[in-house]
């Protein structure tokens, strides 16, 4: 026997399937298919279907129920809720007002639909199917900073244009034109310098870098509005101006994989970023639309037009920053650096658990040019600093490194001035080889090593500068070195386990330029 669903119509908000008017039901197993889908429930006696009508198998007629009825689930779909309803004859698929556990019919119409459906197709047009559940507070804030920073990109180019005498009859275009190329080459010039200076840095600091290159981003803007108050110094402004642009410009792309990055939570990078630019033309042009508006305000005042400039300048320099602030403070990166390491082990060594990236990434902050991240006690990866004073009982210790050990740990005190003993430091050291487990277990068995000498520093302090033979400080340290080591290898597999629940990326620990500096084992010294 063969049964056919015979007619499939689709609409908006109305799509059946037609069962046939003759079906001759005599197979035993479609007659138990239709009863696992069709199964009576409490609310009534049994469900009738037209299959049930003409079974052949004795199948007992119940009372029909109260048409229509709903199935227990529920489609949800970009633009609407729906809910299946079995009307006796068909099966329908009916949209809901956004409220699932209605069992009504509710054929939204109207303005109120048109601008529900607007909605929805706006955003699935700007926001990805799938992201992590920050990204929608980081688009607000990238709207607030794009518009206003479009608009100041307006605003200034309008004044440079001015400076160099676009549309005034005493204009020299071939000299307008040769300091216009001038400035870009320099500017380009400084940018390929910039990066390759800072190449690590976009990876170990992603959001102080981001952060203080917009800061500088922003007062090239006011150094290009200043063109028209002082034309004679045209070139050397603007130059500083792009010079500044084209910085910021390279730690923008620099970084922008990594920020999108951050909110794929299903390896869709490549959808994220079609959606970042699709957000960023259109956010781009509301600035553009509203500095039009201002420029249409400002021709009634032609004179007042320089001071205007600069009190909307102040505003809109302003909201861009706090857009990007508050929008790095949604970028949660789940990659481990030095300092996000730190973080998550103290809370570890404190609590007995591991943060989510959400929660380092709140302790993390965002400080400019690193003012914002100084805390004592700082452990230092990294090579021992010649500079730096070296407890004699620390250096006994580095003697005793075998060929087994990745890494060694021993304490510094940085001479902030000459003959005056400054901030305690502990130093992490790494050997050439070691990988993201030698790191993880170095540094945490460096934090243990902190806490212990942080509740009883009076005491190491005062051994500093004594003499090599004066006391069981050497026994002491190496018993400090072994009781950390245990810890740390004791802890580490349950570490390792709530690390990787939690999402953060273990293959590789992100380490700067001075902290990748790694020493090599000499077995014949």
């Amino acid at each position: 026997m063969q049964s056919s669903l015979h007619t499939v119509s689709t609409r908006h908000h109305h799509l059946s399937w037609k069962l046939p008017g003759t079906c001759d039901l005599s197979s035993e197993s479609i007659l138990n298919r239709s009863k696992l889908f069709f199964k009576p429930a409490t609310a009534y006696s049994s469900l009738r279907t037209c299959l049930d009508s003409e079974s052949d198998g004795g199948v007992e007629k119940g009372p029909r129920s109260t048409l229509p009825v709903s199935l227990p689930f529920v489609i949800r779909s970009s633009t609407n809720v729906s809910r299946y309803f079995w009307d006796g004859d068909c099966l329908r698929v009916v949209s809901v007002d956004g409220d699932s556990s209605s069992c009504k019919f509710e054929y939204n119409s109207g303005y109120r639909k048109l601008f529900r459906i607007c909605c929805f197709v706006i955003r699935d047009f700007l926001i990805p199917q799938q992201v992590a559940d920050s990204y929608m507070d980081y688009v607000r804030w990238k709207f607030l900073h794009r518009v206003f920073s479009s608009a100041l990109q307006v605003l200034a180019t309008q004044a440079m244009f001015k400076a160099i005498g676009v549309g005034h009859s005493y204009s020299l275009p071939s000299s307008a034109a040769l300091n216009w190329v001038l400035k870009d080459g320099i500017g380009r010039l400084s940018r390929c310098i910039y990066t390759a200076s800072l190449a690590s840095a976009f990876d170990t600091n992603l959001k102080r870098v981001r952060f203080s290159t917009s800061v500088v981003f922003v007062a090239s803007i006011g150094l290009e509005l200043l063109t028209p108050a002082f034309p004679q110094y045209f070139l050397l402004l603007a130059t500083i101006a792009n010079v500044a642009k084209q910085i910021s410009l390279a730690c923008y792309l620099a970084t922008r994989s990594a920020v999108l990055q951050s909110f794929a939570v299903a390896d869709n990078l490549g959808e994220i970023s079609a959606k970042a630019q699709i957000q960023t033309v259109c956010f781009d042009n509301l600035g553009l639309l509203l500095a039009a508006l201002l420029n249409m305000l400002f021709e009634s005042y032609p004179r007042r037009q320089v001071g205007l400039h600069f009190i909307i300048y102040l505003i809109f320099a302003g909201m861009d920053l706090l857009g990007i602030y508050q929008g790095l403070k949604h970028v949660h990166l789940q990659t481990l650096t030095k300092d996000r390491l730190e973080i998550i082990l103290n809370t570890w060594i404190e609590s007995g658990y591991v943060p989510t990236p959400a929660e380092v990434s709140e302790k993390e902050g965002i400080s400019i040019l690193g003012i914002g991240g100084q805390k004592s006690w700082p452990i230092r990866i990294g090579c021992l600093n010649s500079s730096n004073q070296i407890a004699w009982w620390s250096i006994e210790a580095m003697q005793r490194i075998t060929a087994e050990d990745f890494y060694f740990i021993c304490v510094e005190i940085c001479s902030k001035r000459l003959k005056r003993i400054g901030e305690p430091v502990v130093l992490l050291s790494l050997r050439e080889g070691a990988g993201a487990l030698h790191i993880i277990m170095g540094l945490l068995q460096a934090c243990s090593i902190r806490r212990v000498l942080i509740a009883d520093w009076s005491r190491w302090e005062s051994r500093v500068g004594e003499s090599y033979e004066s006391d069981s400080a050497p026994d002491d340290w190496s018993m400090i070195i072994e009781d950390s080591k245990t810890y740390a290898k004791r802890d580490l597999p349950c570490l390792m386990e709530q690390i990787l629940e939690k999402g953060w990326e273990v293959k590789n620990i992100l380490l700067s330029g001075t902290e990748m500096i790694r020493f090599t084992f000499n077995c014949g010294y």
